[in-house]
């Protein structure tokens, strides 16, 4: 579910962007659009490693992938607040 509202955000804030209002709209949608390679492309890795069939969930490596997974999600979260906070600006100056 959260793909596919990151890309709606991602194309309603490049349509307003086009729409003439204003090159903070662009700079929203691609903070919130940057969520969706960024899990693809890095995030699905470590979900990958976490997820191999046998793996030892007491093993120091687990906890190590679990730590990383736990920071690249942090990067996620911020990317999507930062969208959020613009596009509520936005609409609230308007």
């Amino acid at each position: 579910m959260q793909a596919p509202l990151a890309i709606v955000s991602f194309l309603g804030g490049v349509a307003a962007w086009l729409l003439g209002g204003g090159i903070m709209w662009f700079v929203g949608a691609v903070l919130i659009g940057s969520v969706v390679p960024f899990t693809l492309v890095v995030i699905k890795r470590t979900n990958d490693q976490l997820l191999t069939p046998g793996r030892d969930l007491a093993s120091s490596d687990t906890r190590a992938l679990l730590e990383k997974w736990g920071k690249l999600h942090a990067v996620r979260s911020l990317l999507s607040f930062l969208a959020s906070i613009i596009f509520v600006y936005l609409i609230l100056k308007a």
